[in-house]
């Protein structure tokens, strides 16, 4: 890491940023960042962390973070270089750093090529049907909800459980297995928090312990019967890739879980997201009801806005110069999603939404690490938004969502409805 001087410059710029990064884990922080992004940008591009490394505030920089090779992810040869022992040697971090979101070549290059083009357009296709009629029975019961109570939860019993579903049939999960991985999903997650408890990583440890049986026991199974689903034939391609039959099972069991849980969360966020922006903004439900061609804008419009992971990183892996700041091999630098989303020289009037905008965003990433599952959640996010504005022509929120206490992996726990 880059040691600071401490003048009195740097001292007071430090406690700024402190207060800022206390701000945004705050719950007025997690359920309106905007300003906070505002200030945080205003201290300039790249801003010193009080922990070291740096936050990357504007969306060129971070734009050119994610797509440069020289920018890695904190994989597990990095983390043995640092001394940030009880974070990165949690046994829920470890785990995850061996999956694809923490891989660097060659290692990711391999996993990501068995899988081939994992959401092309004719898995899409194929599993459009089942969302669509997936769609149509949450929202049944959402309907009934309102009938019975006045009020329903879109959080609970629409934008969680679609993407199990999805993800569920396409991996021929066990219908009643998916309360348990969304709970699980839940937990584990802590230890990708920024700084994160010694209680949220050992709740994370525990969930991670549940992940690791029940992959292992599908794909063991799957083995054990294998058919024409998307396992099976993973399990078939790495049986050529890998002739060690238990470094193959290991690395599909890897595969399944993230690509499991990775479906998960964010796309619930997106869902609950995109509908809360879009009813909360005077009349937009009632125009966008009527010009449904706009339908895949407003879902733009809510990436751009309201992000569900506001926050990855990457590790330098090599010295270089970064908006005129020199930084040193294996330092950190916090990519802020949304601070860089709402950057005015990218998307002016950014804290507007606006469906119409075609601005720019970085929520699902950029260059080798580009989200797997960025086709799959828009495929989820127009079936549910297109069915919902055709069904609930006065829909209206009845309070502002309830968040998780989070400060990375965004999450609506409550969104009650109106119709």
């Amino acid at each position: 890491m880059i040691a600071e001087v401490d003048t009195g410059t740097t001292t007071t710029a430090r406690r700024t940023v402190i207060t800022l990064l206390q701000r945004l884990r705050s719950p007025q922080g997690v359920a309106d960042p905007l300003p906070i992004y505002d200030d945080l940008r205003a201290q300039g591009d790249l801003v010193p962390a009080p922990w070291g490394g740096y936050l990357a505030t504007g969306f060129d920089i971070c734009n050119e973070i994610l797509r440069d090779r020289n920018w890695l992810v904190p994989d597990l040869a990095w983390q043995e270089r640092n001394a940030d022992t009880d974070r990165w040697r949690a046994p829920a971090t470890q785990e995850m750093s061996r999956t694809l979101s923490r891989l660097n070549a060659p290692a990711h290059h391999l996993q990501r090529r068995s899988l081939g083009q994992l959401f092309d357009r004719h898995t899409l296709q194929a599993l459009a049907s089942q969302v669509e009629a997936d769609v149509t029975g949450l929202l049944d019961d959402l309907a009934g909800r309102m009938h019975e109570c006045g009020t329903g939860d879109l959080a609970t019993t629409v934008s969680e459980r679609l993407p199990i579903s999805t993800i569920g049939h396409w991996l021929d999960i066990p219908s009643g297995d998916w309360p348990h991985i969304l709970e699980i999903t839940h937990n584990q997650v802590h230890a990708q928090e920024l700084l994160p408890t010694r209680r949220q990583l050992a709740v994370s440890a525990e969930a991670t312990v549940h992940l690791q049986k029940y992959f292992t026991d599908l794909v063991r199974e799957r083995r054990r019967r294998p058919g024409d689903d998307v396992l099976s034939r993973w399990i078939r391609t790495w049986d050529e890739l890998e002739p060690d039959r238990a470094a193959a099972d290991r690395t599909l069991y890897e595969l399944t879980m993230f690509i499991t849980i990775a479906s998960l969360e964010t796309t619930a966020t997106l869902l609950s997201t995109m509908v809360w922006h879009l009813v909360r903004t005077p009349g937009l439900w009632g125009r966008l009801r009527a010009h449904p061609e706009h339908v895949d804008a407003a879902i733009d419009e809510a990436l751009r806005f309201d992000p569900p992971v506001r926050l990855n990183t990457r590790v330098a892996g090599l010295d270089t110069i970064l908006s005129g700041v020199h930084i040193r091999k294996d330092s950190m630098v916090h990519i802020l999603y949304g601070a860089a989303n709402h950057d005015p020289r990218r998307n002016p009037d950014p804290h507007t939404f606006d469906v119409l905008r075609k601005g720019a965003n970085l929520t699902f990433g950029g260059g080798a690490h580009y989200c797997l599952g960025a086709a799959l959640a828009r495929l989820e996010a127009h079936a549910l938004l297109r069915q919902m504005l055709e069904r609930f022509p006065t829909l209206r929120a009845v309070r502002p969502p309830v968040y998780a206490p989070r400060m990375v992996f965004h999450r609506v726990t409550s969104l009650e409805m109106a119709a």
